[in-house]
């Protein structure tokens, strides 16, 4: 087998050499002059693909059809998630099931809708019997999202009634899943550090009591301890996370599998595999990636004259990973603030005080301030861009001990409930299957005969 591999590989190699030539297509300004390349407008906007009830991203006004920079929002089923957050923090309860309860449901649930709701997630923690052995530790893998992706298709032949599209049945799905995630990311983690970083393998059970949040501190944890700041700080980083509109790549890729019938299962594992991209889900571990890399070439980060002149060879690409970036500032929709990005920066400051991360913290805000200044004078913008999630979630994630490793799979852990209401919103609603057109670029040619070739 390993020499079959081989042979193909070194296959591949020759057949691949001229490849990208043979794909590539010419620039014609005539031809594109009506393409929406990654299904955005001229002006940065997205094209409008659709309607949606489920979550509604704001970050820019609309004046005499020019889009006008504005503060962002961001609404879970009409409700501004700050107003979640903020009602959480103060009350110190867990909201990421209020916010799950709401996402598929539409409206906020009462006390007794709520518990209920809970009691169900904590059923769906249990994994069909066998599962963990046959579906994770048997087949490791050193990527933790595809484990997920490999998973959540696997529960396909657990299921009595996988096909079965009826509201009601999509709902039960969507509760399992839910329920199931967090379990299966960290099962997985497990086994990923045992197969390939040669540690003990520990796997624990959730308790039933807890909410999302502190089970899966409980147990990705080698001792199963946590504090209660370390759970509710969890618990607001899966509230901002739980959903970001019907047209971010991961709930559109659910969408277009959804329109076409399929089941919950294969539409929901499409969004797993589109947040692995490193374009849409690994923006917070790129974050962390550039603070490590400006602290490490700056004697004293606290000089903003050498951290002015650091980021510029970033953003002209001779430092950091090369790709003249910046993470962590600007985004798609966000003009002048991106509202998660605020309340993590607040809630971040107070963590970083107890957990020792006081100075990476003071570093990445002295980073948003100078890189959103000069990114400004580079494109000759009127206002700084904003900083977003990512520049600040993989700071709280470290905060939190959490590894690198996991980074993606907990944004998949809280963006589930979103991606299982977006399915649910576009089978009851959606009544075509989705199908862009693509406009053709090749040359027409005269098929050559074997002999004459």
């Amino acid at each position: 087998m390993s020499d079959y591999r081989s042979q193909l590989t070194q296959y591949a190699a020759s057949l691949g050499r001229d490849l990208k030539d043979r794909y590539a297509i010419e620039s014609n300004p005539y031809i594109e002059s009506n393409v929406k390349k990654g299904l955005r407008n001229a002006d940065g906007t997205g094209v409008i693909a659709g309607l949606t009830k489920v979550g509604s991203v704001q970050g820019y006004s609309i004046e005499d059809g020019i889009p006008v920079p504005a503060p962002g929002r961001l609404y879970y089923r009409g409700i501004n998630v700050m107003d979640i957050v903020e009602s959480h923090a103060q009350n110190g309860t867990f909201g990421y099931e209020e916010v799950a309860f709401l996402l598929l449901m539409g409206r906020l649930p009462n006390r007794e809708e709520l518990d209920r709701f809970d009691e169900m997630l904590s059923l769906a923690r249990q994994l069909p019997d066998g599962f963990t052995e046959d579906m994770i530790i048997k087949a490791p893998s050193k990527n933790v999202m595809n484990k997920l992706a490999r998973s959540v298709l696997a529960l396909y032949s657990f299921d009595d009634n996988p096909d079965d599209i009826s509201a009601e049945n999509m709902i039960r799905q969507s509760i399992l899943l839910i329920g199931a995630f967090p379990v299966i990311v960290a099962n997985a983690y497990a086994v990923k550090r045992h197969y390939f970083d040669g540690k003990s393998l520990y796997i624990h059970v959730p308790r039933e009591e807890l909410s999302v949040s502190e089970n899966f501190l409980r147990i990705v944890r080698q001792d199963k301890s946590y504090t209660q700041d370390e759970a509710h700080l969890l618990d607001i980083m899966l509230m901002l996370h739980a959903e970001h509109g019907g047209g971010n790549n991961s709930a559109f890729a659910c969408r277009v599998l959804s329109s076409g019938g399929t089941d919950t299962y294969s539409a929901i594992a499409a969004a797993v595999g589109s947040l692995k991209g490193p374009l849409h889900g690994g923006a917070s571990k790129a974050a962390v990636d550039m603070l490590n890399d400006v602290r490490d070439h700056l004697p004293d980060p606290e000089n903003e004259t050498a951290l002015r002149a650091y980021l510029e060879k970033i953003l002209a690409g001779k430092a950091g990973d090369g790709s003249g970036k910046i993470y962590g500032l600007g985004h798609a929709v966000y003009t002048e603030s991106d509202p998660r990005a605020l309340l993590l920066k607040k809630y971040a400051g107070r963590m970083a005080e107890t957990s020792g991360k006081a100075a990476d913290f003071r570093l990445m805000s002295e980073i948003e301030r100078v890189g959103g200044k000069l990114i400004q004078e580079r494109k000759g913008l009127a206002s700084p861009l904003c900083a977003n999630v990512d520049m600040y979630s993989g700071l709280v994630y470290h905060m939190l001990g959490i590894p690198d490793d996991l980074l993606i799979p907990l944004f998949a852990i809280a963006r589930i409930s979103g991606w299982c209401a977006h399915r649910i919103e576009e089978v009851l609603t959606g009544g075509r299957i989705i199908r862009p057109a693509y406009r053709s670029a090749a040359k027409k040619q005269p098929y050559i005969p074997m002999e004459d070739r």
